[in-house]
C-alpha cells in the first residue's frame, strides 16, 4: 500500500474541521463507507448542473459551490467512517480514488456547457485526467501517493470561489457573466496545458531517482 502524503497548503485547515463534524452526521456502523463515495459522487454530479446553468440562473453558481462542497466534505469523512467501523477495503481506496478526478470532469464540463465552449472545457479535462493518471502511476513506482501544494482541495475551493463569484456577477452585473465564466474557463484550460509538461518533467526526474530498480520482466501471456 502507498503511503499517502499531502503538501497541501488547504489540507491541514480544512480537513480536519471538515472530520469534526462525523459524529455530527451520525452514520450507522453498518452503512458502507463505499456509500459515501458514492454520495459524494453525486454531488458532483450536482455540482456540475449548477455549472451547466450557472450562466442563465442566479442560483446555478450557488448549486454548483454546495455541491462541490458536499463532494468534499464527503471525500474527507468516507475514510474516516471506515477506519472507526473497522471498515477499510483496498476497493474503498480504489473506488475513492477513481471517482475523484471524474468529479472534476463534470465541473469542467458544467462551465463549458454554460458559455457554449466545450472545446475549452475538453482540453482542461484532458489536462485533468493526465495529471490524474501521472500522479497515479508516479504513486505505483514510488510506493507514495503525493499531493502537490496545489492539489485538489486547492482546486476545488478555487471552483467553489467561482461558482459563488459567478451567482454575484449575474445578479449585479449579468452582462458580464458569460465573458467571466468563458475567461475563467481559458485560464484553467491554459493553466493546465502549461502545468502538465512541468509536472511530467518533474515526475519522470523523481522516479529515476527514487524509484526502485526498473521492471525489465516480459509480458506474460495468457
Amino acid at each position: 500500500m502507498s503511503k499517502r502524503i499531502s503538501h497541501s497548503y488547504l489540507d491541514p485547515l480544512i480537513g480536519p474541521a471538515l472530520k469534526s463534524l462525523y459524529p455530527r452526521f451520525r452514520i450507522p456502523d453498518r452503512f458502507p463507507p463505499e456509500g459515501i463515495v458514492g454520495i459524494g459522487h453525486l454531488f458532483a454530479v450536482l455540482g456540475g448542473l449548477g455549472f451547466a446553468m450557472a450562466t442563465q440562473h442566479w442560483w446555478g453558481g450557488l448549486l454548483a459551490a454546495v455541491g462541490i462542497i458536499a463532494n468534499h466534505t464527503c471525500d474527507c469523512i468516507d475514510g474516516t467512517h471506515a477506519r472507526a467501523t473497522g471498515q477499510c477495503r483496498n476497493g474503498g481506496e480504489l473506488l475513492d480514488h477513481f471517482t475523484d478526478p471524474i468529479s472534476f470532469t463534470y465541473w469542467l464540463i458544467g462551465i463549458g456547457y454554460s458559455v457554449g465552449r466545450l472545446d475549452l472545457a475538453l482540453v482542461a479535462v484532458v489536462c485533468l485526467l493526465a495529471l490524474a493518471i501521472l500522479v497515479n502511476i508516479k504513486a505505483k513506482l514510488l510506493g507514495e501517493f503525493t499531493l502537490a501544494s496545489f492539489g485538489p482541495t486547492e482546486f476545488k475551493t478555487l471552483l467553489c470561489c467561482f461558482g459563488i463569484a459567478l451567482s454575484l456577477v449575474l445578479v449585479s452585473k449579468p452582462i458580464w457573466v458569460h465573458a467571466v465564466a468563458e475567461w475563467g474557463l481559458v485560464l484553467l484550460a491554459v493553466t493546465g496545458l502549461a502545468h502538465l509538461p512541468y509536472q511530467l518533467v518533474r515526475a519522470v526526474k523523481e522516479v529515476n531517482l527514487r524509484g526502485d530498480a526498473p521492471d525489465q520482466s516480459e509480458w506474460v501471456t495468457r
